[in-house]
């Protein structure tokens, strides 16, 4: 057996640490700082390793509470040279992303405020709202996080009214375009009319609003609408003449009066409490207001300075931006840790001199107490949300009477007209909000659910034993490690239910609260359940419902590691394994509430995945059910025979005249209309 024994720190070791600051040479890089354990505690960079290090242990300097605890615990310090302050920079940001020590800043991405999103590595670049940012490819280009959604798709609306683009993800025809290319509103790009290079020329155009530099395209527009005009081309100036009309409305309402309207800023601010920082930054070009950013950070415990996390913002979002997006003026409300490098680092980024500045007095000051105010009713907007869900969790927690808050709630559904096109939600709620990237589509694969026959109970039964397939073996490990007297207790209910498998309702009729109290310590994430397994199932609809859940759950030795309710829609009344009779409950109650949010999640998911599987089956073909028989075959068969109608009277000699289509492939066409 290897024991591991823990370093002392190096505060305790004057030697070794003397020592260790003489080897760390005076250059620029970046430094990690670990304790006994290995762990990294920090990670930080500068202009000069040896003087930002060795000011950590100077006694004449002091330190914060967090920064001196941090020290105390320093028990290895690495370091790793760079050529430049940007390289060093550049190397931390990675490094705190990839490590996220606990006495660094930490941003949070939790999908609270969306991107713009421009797929450039696309030969036809798509423009879409997302709340995920995905970095893997590196051609694509994310604008935001933007604070007011609604402005967001207002502006996105309107960009899509002034400059032709793709308007559908997918096409809706496949041998033609669609009605926005005869209105004028698309160029064409699902049927390729347009060139990839005209095409991300327009998108280039709009890439420039966000970007902020709406006044310098409308410059543009107006040299090319008179050029137009000169060459007598007036269709074309009429339509850049509109063009401009709509891009002066689009920021007509986003005027920050500031006497200075010549240089392009970016005013920092934020709002903390014990746990978060809220930080808003607004980006000001020629004196208007053409974007209102927002970003979260975690707070350790201990406090932190405010001017790090602003210091951790700036560096965060200025390196996803291009040049032209870096402002010449950048106003902080409070002093940065490391001013003179970021200012260096953006000044080279954008070929001209970029200054940092604290305003003290006058506009600029007020300009920053605007963004502080801004930044202090988001948080206090979100704090409330968040004791709203907390809040509703713990009547939940009360009402089923849960050891602890519901951190994953799973909620289920079915949705089919009369047994046609059968689909199944799965909808996630994580601290009482949406998880839209946990959420999952399911089709009904079971024979018996045909059109003019459904089956609710059996499709349920179906998607549960999908969703929780992994855990079986997992379940049933698990019930050894339950304490004797508990699985004492819980014996005889499964025994009971296993004596008559179709009555799921009477599954826990035995178990006492306390009994299933007990049961719940043996479910551990260390003894095989992953961070997806839920706290709580609800299943939309009555008892019926959840018994085909429960008999499921209880087949794959799993009922005792999660518990799973029933919400009837008629009036709201929850429903236990094993009760006759709904919990006395309020509707209005916070943890109904948080349930029924659930459910009518669950509802619309599933809804509207079967109208998308509803409206495929209306489109499909006849002849997509044909095998081997592709779409530039069919477009041959019907460019001949005209009509469906005709393809099914002709004889296998007439269908295999068809150029393309083979003397076997014309009797699989004869075989499928004639079987």
């Amino acid at each position: 057996m290897i024991s591991s024994t823990k370093v002392t720190p190096l505060v305790n070791n004057p030697d070794r640490l003397e020592r260790r600051l003489k080897e760390i040479p005076a250059e620029p890089g970046v430094y990690l700082m670990r304790d006994g354990s290995d762990r990294i505690l920090y990670i930080g960079k500068s202009k000069k390793l040896r003087s930002r290090v060795r000011s950590y242990f100077r006694n004449t300097q002091p330190l914060s509470p967090r920064i001196a605890m941090m020290v105390r615990q320093v028990a290895e310090i690495e370091f790793i040279v760079t050529d430049t302050e940007a390289e060093a920079l550049a190397l931390e940001a990675n490094l705190v992303k990839q490590h996220q020590p606990y006495f660094n800043v930490l941003l949070k991405d939790d999908k609270k405020y969306p991107y713009i999103c421009i797929t450039w590595s696309e030969d036809y670049p798509r423009i879409f709202i997302t709340r995920k940012r995905n970095l893997r490819k590196e051609k694509d280009r994310y604008y935001g996080p933007y604070v007011d959604v609604g402005l967001l798709r207002s502006t996105l609306h309107l960009l899509k009214q002034i400059f032709p683009q793709r308007q559908r993800p997918r096409p809706l025809f496949k041998d033609r375009p669609c009605l926005n290319y005869d209105i004028g509103r698309c160029p064409g790009v699902c049927q390729q009319l347009v060139s990839p290079q005209e095409y991300r020329h327009t998108v280039q155009k709009i890439a420039m609003v966000f970007q902020g530099r709406t006044g310098e395209l409308i410059d543009i527009l107006t040299r090319t609408m008179e050029q137009a005009a000169e060459a007598l081309n007036f269709e074309l100036a009429a339509k850049i003449r509109d063009q401009i009309k709509g891009l002066n409305a689009l920021s007509a309402d986003q005027k920050v009066a500031l006497p200075d309207d010549t240089v392009s800023r970016d005013a920092i601010a934020l709002s903390a409490d014990a746990d978060h920082a809220c930080i808003q930054l607004f980006q000001i070009r020629a004196g208007r207001l053409v974007g209102r950013l927002g970003f979260f950070a975690e707070v350790p415990s201990g406090g932190i300075e405010l001017g790090a996390i602003l210091q951790r913002v700036l560096e965060d979002h200025y390196q996803t931006v291009d040049a032209v997006e870096i402002p010449s003026e950048i106003l902080v409300q409070h002093e940065l840790t490391d001013t003179e490098l970021l200012a260096d680092w953006l000044s080279e980024q954008k070929g001209r001199k970029v200054t940092i500045i604290v305003p003290q007095r006058q506009t600029k000051a007020e300009l920053i107490e605007m963004v502080e105010r801004n930044a202090k009713y988001e948080l206090e907007r979100t704090q409330k949300f968040a004791d709203r869900n907390t809040k509703a969790m713990q009547d939940l927690a009360a009402i089923l009477d849960l050891p602890d808050l519901p951190h994953r709630i799973e909620g289920y559904d079915i949705s089919h007209i009369q047994g046609a096109n059968p689909v199944a939600s799965q909808v996630v709620f994580i601290n009482g909000t949406p998880a839209k990237q946990h959420y999952r589509h399911y089709k009904i694969k079971n024979p018996t659910v045909t059109i003019g026959h459904s089956d609710d109970f059996a499709s349920l039964a179906e998607v549960i034993r999908r969703r929780f397939r992994q855990y079986k073996d997992v379940g049933a490990g698990l019930t050894d490690t339950i304490s004797p007297q508990t699985d004492n207790l819980t014996k005889p209910a499964l025994s009971n239910h296993q004596e008559n498998p179709d009555v799921g309702a009477g599954l826990t009729d035995t178990i006492s609260p306390q009994t299933d109290n007990l049961t719940k310590p043996a479910l551990s994430r260390e003894q095989g359940i992953s961070n997806d397994f839920p706290d709580l199932i609800m299943i939309d609809g009555g008892k019926g419902q959840l018994s085909a859940v429960v008999a499921v759950l209880q087949d794959m030795n799993l009922l005792d590691k999660v518990r799973v309710v029933s919400l009837a829609k008629q009036r709201e009344e929850i429903f236990l394994p094993g009760e006759s009779f709904p919990l006395p409950t309020d509707a209005e109650q916070p943890g109904v509430q948080l349930l029924r949010r659930l459910r009518d999640e669950a509802h619309r998911f599933a809804v509207s995945f079967h109208r998308q599987q509803r409206s495929n089956t209306l489109r499909r073909s006849r002849l997509d059910e044909i095998p081997g028989l592709g779409f530039a075959r069919q477009k041959q068969l019907l460019a001949h025979f005209r009509s469906i109608d005709y393809i099914r009277e002709a004889s296998v000699q007439q269908l295999a005249e068809v150029p393309g289509i083979g003397s076997r492939l014309a009797e699989d066409i004869y075989s499928y209309f004639h079987p």
